[in-house]
């Protein structure tokens, strides 16, 4: 059996990323491990308190020997464009949770409207990454 355990966003800055997700979003922290005989690697994951066994790598953009500065520069300009991937998070109150995220900071590029699939909404984290906050509608 296949179980999902974490998914991975580029950051622009780690430290921004980690006070974002956990200080506005309220995620706790999975891991935050240093390894300087890597160059001082910092495997930082967060993720949400009731759900102990999923997180979210935030990872540095990095340069050599992983990416050339080419590639680095354009991953770090396609992340600050919102198109390096998207994570949907789920809700039971959108608007409940909107109004606290927006009260906590949280810029929203689109307010919760109504959906054929649900509820939904979408914003930023301090790099640029798109993140979708929905309350899913029952299908079927």
């Amino acid at each position: 059996m296949i179980s999902f355990s974490s998914t991975q966003l580029w950051v622009h800055d780690q430290d921004v990323a980690l006070d974002f997700y956990t200080n506005k979003l309220g995620f706790v922290v999975r891991a935050d491990i240093t390894v300087p005989e890597m160059g001082n690697f910092r495997w930082l994951s967060v993720g949400p308190a009731h759900q102990p066994d999923v997180s979210i790598v935030l990872m540095k953009i990095v340069g050599e020997p992983l990416m050339d500065e080419a590639t680095r520069a354009k991953v770090e300009e396609l992340t600050g464009k919102g198109f390096a991937g998207t994570v949907f998070l789920t809700t039971e109150d959108v608007d409940a949770d909107y109004a606290a995220l927006v009260e906590r900071g949280v810029e929203f590029i689109e307010k919760p409207s109504d959906e054929l699939y649900g509820r939904d909404s979408s914003f930023r984290d301090p790099s640029g990454n798109h993140i979708r906050l929905m309350t899913p509608r029952e299908m079927g």
